[in-house]
């Protein structure tokens, strides 16, 4: 649909099979786009989230336990995710200088350069539901708790 003048622009995971390709006629928005989503980040505290975990409403009616459980498997994922990127003996992201790439994310966004959870991504969740509304996608301001299960607010250990 690019190519053919259908669509003037696409926002994707993949870049296109065309852009990949190196076809003159499809290129990024931003071609250096990094130093544009830094400085975006540094202006607003937005960084885009890069994915969601959606639960059916059956299963979650079913087994409350299931949205804590989720999030607590999906954070250790993370954990251990994190320790082998900083795990540089035995690289499993062969990279020229990624401890340096890795300690500059880190002073940049923390320690916890992915944070899941309501807090940690509240300004980013408020500005997507802000936009949602203003757009359409959504008939009323949603609140950010409106998206997430109540188990996943808070966390005690007995």
């Amino acid at each position: 649909m690019l190519k053919a003048g259908e669509l003037d622009a696409v926002m994707s995971a993949h870049p296109p099979e065309s852009y990949e390709k190196g076809e003159p006629w499809i290129r990024r928005l931003f071609e250096d786009h990094a130093p544009v989503e830094l400085d975006y980040y540094r202006k607003t505290g937005i960084f885009p989230i890069m994915r969601t975990v959606a639960i059916r409403r059956e299963v979650y009616d079913r087994h409350r336990w299931i949205a804590m459980n989720l999030l607590e498997a999906f954070e250790a994922a993370k954990r251990r995710s994190l320790a082998r990127l900083r795990e540089y003996n035995t690289a499993r992201i062969p990279l020229p200088w990624l401890p340096a790439r890795t300690k500059e994310i880190a002073e940049i966004f923390g320690e916890d350069f992915w944070p899941y959870g309501v807090e940690p991504n509240r300004r980013t969740l408020e500005a997507f539901l802000a936009f949602a509304h203003e757009q359409g996608v959504c008939q009323r301001l949603l609140e950010v708790e409106d998206l997430f299960a109540p188990e996943t607010a808070t966390r005690f250990r007995v």
